[in-house]
């Protein structure tokens, strides 16, 4: 081998590194979450028009545009977010990641105000029938990922309000980002299957 080669081979067992625990944890939790909302989504699919009784999806369910909008404009504050404090801008930080926890919280409060609905209004509960069982196990599965996404947000920007949080914090704070990415990109599945298709 000439030396020219052995150079070579050098840089580049020099240039590979290990991923970042943090990626490689991130990586395996969002593949772990996708594996058991592909579960909730199989059992939706397969159970859509076997109820028995009323109430019925078509009946019942309004697709929750505004609160969609939200919750997938929420992703666009997250990546600002990441990218200004990669700056080293904190302030600017704190201000897209404080828009992206209110689009958030936005959500999860359009989604309560349709439970609300949905239970006093047309008597559907998770035990009313197959359709109440599968859309509240879906649906819910889904909005507790969002509110554990904005309590770990909001402890985030907590902790930048005290002066916490820095540049050196970045891949943290973007570890999170994925997390949010994933919940806003199940919920076009969850959407397209429930508003769309079962209906």
């Amino acid at each position: 081998m000439t030396d020219s080669a052995v150079g070579t081979l050098d840089i580049t067992r020099a240039e590979w590194t290990l991923p970042s625990r943090a990626r490689v944890g991130m990586t395996g939790l969002i593949l772990t979450e996708a594996s058991f909302f592909s579960i909730f989504i199989v059992a939706y699919l397969y159970y859509i028009g076997r109820s028995l009784t009323g109430p019925y999806p078509a009946q019942v369910l309004h697709p929750p545009i505004f609160i969609t909008a939200c919750l997938l404009s929420s992703s666009l504050p997250i990546t600002l977010a990441v990218r200004a404090l990669q700056r080293g801008d904190v302030r600017r930080f704190a201000s897209w990641w404080s828009l992206a926890i209110a689009l958030g919280a936005t959500f999860l409060s359009g989604t309560a105000l349709e439970w609300r609905r949905l239970i006093v209004d047309e008597g559907l509960t998770i035990r009313s029938n197959l359709f109440g069982t599968t859309f509240y196990s879906l649906v819910g599965f889904h909005a507790l990922h969002v509110a554990v996404g904005l309590v770990l947000l909001s402890l985030v920007l907590g902790l930048t309000l005290a002066g916490a949080v820095r540049q050196q914090h970045v891949e943290r704070v973007e570890m999170l980002s994925w997390y949010w990415h994933f919940v806003d990109a199940v919920w076009v599945a969850v959407f397209t299957v429930v508003y769309v298709i079962g209906r």
